[in-house]
C-alpha cells in the first residue's frame, strides 16, 4: 500500500482542505489548520516518522496528515511491517498498543494522554481468567477494542471486519461454544450471521446457570456485557423517523449497534467495508450510524453522493486526538505506547491469528 501524499506549502494545503471540507470549516480554521499539517508533515519526514489515523479521526487531521488511514485490522497490518522509526498513532490508546505488540522496535506515541474507550473499559483480565475457569475448553475471541492485557489471555482477536470469519474458523474446528469478548451487540450480531445461540454475561452473572449446547444443535457464543458508548446510541426509532422522511435512504450500520438497529438497516458491516459500499451508491441518499467524524470524512471522499447529515455522535476520546496534539506529540515524543514483554509476546500470538484469518 502505498502512503499517502499530500500538498507540502502551505497555499496548497489549504486548497486542498477547502476542496475537502469547504462545507465543513470556516476558511479562516481552515487555514490555521493547513499551517499546523505542513508542520506536522515536514517535521514527520524529518523524524522519519509514520501517522497512522483512524476511521474516526476528525476531518481536518484525517485528510491532511495520516501517511495511512482505515480501520483497526488495516492499521494493525500496516503497524506491523512499517520500518519507520516511529509510529504515531491518530486513534486510541488498544489501537497504539496493539502496534507496539506488532512491532515492538518502533517507538509508538498517542497523541492523547489518555485515549481511553468505553468498550476496552469494560472487560479485564481476570475477567477473561474467570470465563475460562467457567467454560473449560471454550477458546477465547478477543475483539481488538481491548487492552494488551485482555488479549494476552485470549486465544484469538479479531476485528468488526473478520469477526464472522474468526468464529466460523473456530466452529469449523469443532468448537462448539466460543466466548466472544466485550462487546455484546456484536457478538449477538456474529451469533445470527454465524447461526448460532447466544448467551450474555456479565461480571454479576459469570456464574449463573447456562446449558451446554446440545449434540446436533447450533453452536453457542457467550457474550460479554460490554457496549460502545456511541453505537449504543442509535435506535429502531431514529431509522424509522428518517425514513418517514426520506423512504428511499439507504441505512448503513456499524455492527457495534445493536441486533435491532442491524436488523432494521439495509447493510452493516466494518468502516472500511461501509466506504466501499458507499463508493458503489449510484443514486439517492445514504445514512450512516456510526461515528459522526467518519461520516464527515466519507462525505468529503464522496462529494457526488448525497448523505444525510443527521448525526450528533461524537466519540469523545477520538475527539482528544487534535493536529494541535499530534504536532506535540511529534515534536516532544509524547506520550510513549510501552508494553510489558511477557504481556506483548502473548498478546501478539492472538493478533497473529487474527491477521491470518483476513
Amino acid at each position: 500500500m502505498q502512503a499517502i501524499q499530500y500538498p507540502k506549502t502551505v497555499p496548497e494545503m489549504l486548497q486542498h482542505l477547502r476542496k475537502r471540507l469547504g462545507e465543513v470549516y470556516p476558511d479562516s480554521e481552515l487555514q490555521l489548520k493547513a499551517e499546523l499539517a505542513c508542520e506536522i508533515n515536514k517535521l514527520k519526514r524529518e523524524k522519519r516518522a509514520v501517522i497512522l489515523g483512524h476511521n474516526y479521526m476528525e476531518p481536518a487531521l484525517f485528510h491532511s496528515v495520516p501517511d495511512f488511514t482505515g480501520d483497526s485490522l488495516q492499521l494493525s497490518r500496516i503497524s506491523a511491517h512499517t520500518d519507520a522509526e516511529i509510529i504515531i498513532f491518530c486513534g486510541v490508546r488498544f489501537m497504539a498498543e496493539t502496534a507496539k505488540i506488532l512491532n515492538p522496535g518502533r517507538k509508538v506515541l498517542l497523541p492523547s494522554e489518555k485515549g481511553g474507550c468505553s468498550l476496552a473499559a469494560s472487560i479485564r483480565a481476570k475477567d477473561v481468567l474467570a470465563l475460562r475457569e467457567r467454560f473449560p475448553g471454550a477458546p477465547v475471541v478477543t475483539y481488538v477494542n481491548t487492552y494488551a492485557d485482555v488479549k494476552a489471555e485470549s486465544d484469538y482477536c479479531c476485528t468488526s471486519s473478520n469477526a464472522s470469519k474468526v468464529v466460523s474458523h473456530l466452529a469449523n474446528k469443532g468448537h462448539r461454544r466460543i466466548i466472544f469478548l466485550p462487546d455484546e451487540y456484536l457478538a449477538s450480531n456474529v451469533a445470527f450471521e454465524s447461526d448460532m445461540d447466544i448467551v450474555i454475561v456479565g461480571a454479576e452473572t459469570i456464574n449463573s446457570p447456562i446449558p451446554d449446547p446440545a449434540n446436533g444443535a447450533k453452536g453457542q457464543i457467550i457474550g460479554w456485557r460490554g457496549r460502545c458508548e456511541v453505537h449504543e446510541q442509535f435506535s429502531v426509532e431514529d431509522i424509522d423517523r428518517i425514513r418517514s422522511q426520506f423512504p428511499e435512504v439507504v441505512v448503513l450500520a456499524h455492527p457495534e449497534c445493536s441486533p435491532e438497529v442491524v436488523a432494521a438497516s439495509d447493510f452493516s458491516g466494518s468502516t472500511t467495508e461501509m466506504i466501499k459500499y458507499v463508493e458503489g451508491i449510484t443514486q439517492g441518499r445514504y445514512l450512516l450510524l456510526t461515528e459522526c467524524s467518519m461520516g464527515d470524512n466519507i462525505a468529503a471522499q464522496n462529494p457526488h453522493r448525497e448523505m444525510l447529515r443527521l448525526c450528533s455522535v461524537r466519540c469523545p476520546h477520538m475527539k482528544e486526538i487534535t493536529l494541535s496534539e499530534t504536532l506535540g506529540s511529534l515534536l516532544q515524543e509524547r506520550y510513549v505506547i510501552d508494553v510489558p514483554e511477557v504481556v506483548r509476546k502473548r498478546a501478539q500470538a492472538a493478533l497473529e491469528r487474527m491477521i491470518s484469518i483476513g
